[in-house]
């Protein structure tokens, strides 16, 4: 066990994340008395700031101290983690924002290299994906929203999954429903008052299409007269579920106007599927896929996760290129991230530590082949407790972005989230700032305290835009 001191340091959290790129939990602890025998020291007070761009100085010394931590903890385990001291961050919005203070992308990417040691392949990648946000960023209209709608049901709960909810009867899913209805009118209410429109509608979940035909033909049918939307506007349903997929969904999705699909197989070995709790099989991704493509959407994503139970980068690839032969306009790549009420997390607590170097290996097969099937990287983020500290990647082909992955992952947007476990998130455009407004996560609390949620969204939303 190594005993790390944070002498004078405020909000030691953000520092012992750094920490946590070399060594896991169990092997330290973080103390701050300057009493104490440690093995590493930091002084927050001894950092020196000298030239770092425009950086303010508080930013500066807290860089300059994950730095610091970075160089010693570095030279003690051998090795530097490719995002340097970038943790649980969104980088491209990093670099929009550098690159616009800076008034030059290569000036952004110099900055990233320099001061958070990010390493240049990471860089590459960025600079690829800014260059197809940049139209983006350009067309932003602050009259101009995205909609999340969830819908928190699943066939069964995944091994890596905290969602808390599985299959319900019809009698709950009815309940639900009223309660989003409520919640989906009110907005719709707000937003015609105050001029707004809906550039995207994503449903998400849990699994969108683990409730009947009729149901989601009923809460389509609702959305479309309730929402006001801009024209040609994105809207997509995370179908997900292989198994969860028929023609009558498929054709109930298409006449309501969804226009974007997700197909979402994980991986293409069937042992793993097992282990992970999916109740599908390959052949079911394959005739699930040979479906959607008989509805005509006009985009079809399809997500993958990196560093599954037993999976070697030869399964990985294997999975990938049975993926690429379908064909999919998006592919999503996921490191596998520990959540923390997950049933994984409780068997493994240090699981992503453990798979670290395989997911490497499997992010480094996933750019070469996705590369020479002509897709290109358009979104990209990090979060907490992924495997090697690594990171999710969005491709696509034939330039079918997806505008709300864009504007949610940059968060350069007010996203409005109704349903159980929906975190909408205001956007201050003239501060850069987002406030977020969550909804309670259980589905029977959201239904309880639906007046509640709708209290929320008056105040930390439609007030706002009352000034």
């Amino acid at each position: 066990m190594y005993r790390i001191n944070f002498l004078n340091t405020p909000n030691t959290h953000e520092y012992i994340e750094v920490v946590k790129m070399f060594l896991k939990p169990s092997e330290f602890e973080a103390v701050c008395d300057s009493s104490q025998f440690s093995d590493f020291t930091f002084d927050y007070n001894s950092i020196q700031v000298h030239e770092e761009g425009n950086f303010k100085k508080e930013l500066a010394v807290k860089n300059g101290l994950k730095r610091k931590i970075f160089d010693v903890m570095s030279k003690f385990a051998g090795h530097r983690p490719p995002w340097g001291i970038l943790t649980g961050i969104r980088p491209t919005k990093l670099f929009h924002e550098i690159a616009l203070r800076e008034n030059s992308s290569d000036k952004a990417a110099d900055i990233l290299k320099d001061f958070y040691y990010v390493h240049d392949d990471k860089i590459d990648i960025l600079k690829r994906i800014y260059d197809v946000q940049q139209p983006f960023y350009d067309n932003t209209n602050k009259n101009h929203v995205g909609i999340y709608i969830g819908i928190p049901f699943c066939p069964t709960r995944c091994l890596y999954c905290s969602f808390t909810s599985n299959k319900v009867d019809e009698n709950e899913v009815r309940r639900y429903l009223d309660a989003l209805k409520k919640e989906i009118s009110f907005v719709a209410e707000r937003m015609q008052e105050y001029g707004i429109e809906a550039e995207s509608i994503y449903i998400g979940g849990g699994t969108p299409t683990s409730i009947s035909p009729n149901n989601m033909d009923e809460l389509l049918d609702f959305i479309n007269q309730k929402i006001p939307v801009c024209m040609d506007y994105e809207y997509t349903c995370e179908a997900g579920r292989p198994d969860t997929f028929s023609e009558e969904m498929l054709r109930v999705l298409r006449q309501h106007g969804i226009n974007r699909i997700s197909v979402n197989p994980q991986t293409m070995k069937e042992d793993t599927l097992l282990a992970i709790g999916r109740e599908h099989t390959v052949k079911d991704t394959v005739n699930a896929m040979f479906m959607v493509r008989k509805f005509d959407f006009d985009s079809v994503n399809m997500d993958l996760i990196m560093g599954l139970p037993g999976e070697t980068p030869g399964d990985f690839e294997d999975t990938l290129k049975k993926i690429l032969l379908m064909e999919p306009d998006n592919i999503t790549v996921h490191s596998l991230a520990m959540k923390r009420s997950s049933r994984l997390k409780v068997q493994d607590e240090e699981y992503t530590y453990e798979k670290g170097d395989t997911v490497s290996e499997m992010l480094s097969i996933s750019r070469k082949l996705l590369k020479q099937a002509g897709y290109t990287p358009y979104y990209l983020y990090k979060q907490k407790q992924m495997s090697g500290n690594l990171e999710n990647t969005g491709y696509c082909r034939n330039g079918k972005y997806s505008c709300y992955n864009i504007k949610i992952m940059e968060e350069n947007q007010t996203i409005i989230a109704l349903g159980a476990g929906g975190i909408s998130k205001m956007y201050f455009p003239d501060e850069n700032r987002l406030e977020r407004i969550p909804n309670v996560t259980n589905y029977e609390i959201y239904i309880d305290r639906i007046d509640e949620m709708l209290n929320r969204k008056e105040k930390g939303i439609f007030d706002c835009m009352k000034v």
